[in-house]
């Protein structure tokens, strides 16, 4: 077998170790100074007012639409190309996911078939920056004001990312950031929630501590939920903020030895930057191009996996899992750009101490496992 070349990789060092510790030999492992100083990170990096540390990125989201008044009867619009938190996080307030095709170069919301999605009950918005890409943001805030509904931006893939001049997690009512370990930064597990309305944050204050508001313990005003982002995750947090620069040098670092080796590939398709974004780089992935029939992308996957090469889909079609089919009777076809984008994609390996000779490696495998599978159809070189 080759070398073992993992998909993700978290980029911990002794600072964070060290950050740990410390709190272990303090009496307060949550609800503490240091969820305090990890919230005002981030309302310095984007411009909000507020910042409310969370237990993940999905509880945000969650958050946010209850603070919202998204509820029974309330039309969403978002996009089926995503992780099926943006989705679940709508369905959780007993509203209704309504699903708007993709752009197939930016993979976030196509702009061109919202305004057909608007019905009388559509009350909000759910944008996704796919892989952190932003594209198409500023077009969605504006359509958002322009037809009276509230925009949650779920930026849980997009931290320090940049279009034009705006940090994404700066659009909106409210954005939400991720933590997961494979992500820009890390905390184990956590989330954010940025807002510049004081009672949307405030009410997500509540929300994250099972609907309490004031000093008393046990006085609970509103349903709540037990979302807080502990002290030990928060001092994590802090040290990864403070390397923030470094970690999203390394990462572009990674996704530029890749577009280098693989721009002029004949089997994949590279990601699509434009001049006016700085993409922070949440994962790597490629489309195949359509020399390949929609079944070789799983078998090049497993290809590569027997080849010690990581690598996975992202993201299958959401309005085709299998619990979401069966609620809204959704079929194969009713989102045809979503679903021949997921169909082709392949995620590399990425993460920061990803090294050139890596990607090499990988790239060679991958173009070793897609020439073989066009060879099965009677497809050479």
């Amino acid at each position: 077998m080759a070398q073992q070349i993992p998909l993700s990789s978290p980029d911990i060092t002794q600072a964070e170790i060290d950050a740990v510790v410390d709190v272990l030999h303090t009496p307060t492992l949550s609800i503490g100074p240091r969820i305090e100083s990890f919230e005002e990170q981030f309302t310095k990096l984007t411009g909000r007012r507020h910042a409310v540390g969370v237990s993940s990125g999905t509880a945000g989201l969650h958050c946010a639409m209850v603070a919202a008044g998204v509820g029974p009867g309330d039309e969403v619009l978002t996009t089926p190309f995503s992780f099926v938190a943006s989705t679940n996080c709508i369905l959780y307030t007993g509203a209704r996911p309504v699903f708007v095709d993709i752009d197939p170069k930016t993979l976030n919301i196509d702009m061109t078939k919202l305004a057909a999605a608007v019905t009388p009950k559509t009350k909000a918005i759910v944008g996704v920056e796919a892989f952190g890409h932003p594209g198409g943001m500023p077009e969605l805030e504006q359509f958002a004001q322009k037809h009276e509904l509230l925009l949650i931006e779920d930026s849980c893939e997009g931290l320090g990312g940049i279009v034009g001049k705006r940090q994404i997690g700066s659009f909106g009512r409210a954005s939400v950031f991720g933590f997961y370990p494979n992500k820009q930064i890390t905390t184990g597990e956590g989330g954010m929630i940025l807002t510049d309305d004081d009672k949307f944050a405030a009410a997500c204050r509540a929300l994250r501590n099972q609907g309490r508001e004031g000093m008393s313990w046990l006085a609970h005003q509103r349903l709540g939920y037990n979302y807080r982002l502990s002290e030990i995750n928060a001092a994590i947090g802090i040290v990864q903020m403070r390397r923030l620069p470094e970690l999203l040098e390394a990462r572009r670092r990674v996704a530029g030895d890749y577009i280098t080796r693989l721009m002029t590939s004949r089997y994949v398709i590279v990601p699509t930057i434009t001049e006016d974004i700085s993409m922070s780089w949440f994962v790597f992935v490629v489309r195949l191009t359509d020399l390949f029939e929609p079944e070789d992308r799983d078998s090049i996957i497993m290809q590569m996996r027997a080849e010690g090469i990581g690598c996975s889909n992202y993201f299958p079609p959401i309005h085709l899992q299998p619990y979401v089919a069966r609620q809204f009777g959704h079929k194969p076809g009713d989102f045809p750009v979503c679903e021949y984008v997921a169909a082709r994609t392949i995620a590399l390996p990425f993460f920061n101490q990803l090294q050139p000779r890596q990607v090499q490696i990988v790239c060679e495998t991958l173009d070793k496992v897609c020439e073989t599978t066009l060879m099965k159809h009677g497809k050479r070189m």
